[in-house]
């Protein structure tokens, strides 16, 4: 039996709504010790956990035990033109995550270029672009993904950045994520984000989100663009919605940096505030 068209794409729109949204925390937000950050988010709810390569270990362990996941891993590295190897904190970081399941959210924070080149604004592709072919060689045969992670004040501070680089590496296990508050730093708030995610989509892991104000976001500060997640003047409940209609379907993340609440009552409130947003 063949349904008429509008049954069909109301059928679709239904099955979209109903599937879960997953929503996992930052390490930024949850700063416990693994075994309390572990049964605090399975308490709260929450699906999953994003931490660091060095004690990757010892947290999926502990949320292992609560059935929440190891989500991804947050790595910091630098490219030089000039190195023959892979940095090795770049080599350590992916080997750490060996076996896990788990992402390496990568930033890049610097590309060195030969002296005398004047920089443009793809000039660093040339370095990062094989550096980054050379490192999935490393992290297929551990069996990990690699998300790049835009980070204001980064080489790769945008979206625009880490699609492209991505696009020119065009390695299915080579994705991107897209962090509200970077984004709302680098971009500022009159930017409209849709069509972005939209181009991401094929290859977009993640998107991070916390409360923050609107206005001139290039302006203000961290503790304006990131607080608890139902606080502050920009409509993040729009924000994922749109994100949501436009296609994407992977996991969002808090991001708590620099917080200064108790790591629980932060978590419980933006728990509360994310079953607000997506009921």
């Amino acid at each position: 039996m063949r349904f008429p068209a509008p049954l069909v794409l109301l059928f679709a729109a239904v099955m979209s709504a109903a599937e879960p949204v997953r929503f996992f925390a930052m390490d930024t937000a949850a700063r416990q010790a693994p075994a309390e950050a572990a049964a605090v988010l399975a308490e709260l709810g929450y699906d999953g956990f994003g931490g660091r390569p060095a004690t990757a270990k010892a947290f999926a362990a502990e949320l292992g035990k609560r059935q929440v996941a190891f989500v991804n891993a947050y790595h910091v590295t630098k490219f030089a033109h000039d190195a023959a190897e892979l940095p090795a904190d770049l080599v350590q970081a992916i080997q750490a995550l060996e076996g896990l399941g788990a992402t390496l959210w990568l930033g890049i924070q610097q590309v060195r270029l030969p002296v005398g080149i004047k920089a443009g604004p793809t000039t660093g592709d040339t370095v990062v672009v094989p550096a980054l072919k050379q490192a999935l060689v490393l992290a297929k045969a551990k069996r990990v993904k690699v998300s790049l992670y835009p980070h204001a004040g980064f080489w790769a501070e945008s979206v625009d950045t880490c699609l492209r680089v991505a696009n020119a590496v065009d390695d299915p296990d080579l994705g991107v994520t897209f962090n509200l508050c970077h984004w709302l730093k680098v971009e500022g708030a009159e930017r409209d984000p849709v069509p972005v995610i939209k181009a991401a989509l094929p290859r977009l892991n993640f998107i991070t989100i916390n409360g923050a104000d609107g206005g001139d976001t290039r302006k203000l500060g961290w503790d304006k663009l990131i607080q608890p997640l139902g606080r502050g003047s920009y409509d993040v409940k729009t924000f994922v919605a749109n994100a949501r209609a436009a296609g994407y379907r992977g996991p969002f993340g808090f991001q708590g940096y620099g917080i200064k609440m108790d790591p629980k009552a932060l978590l419980k409130e933006t728990m509360e505030a994310w079953k607000g947003m997506v009921k």
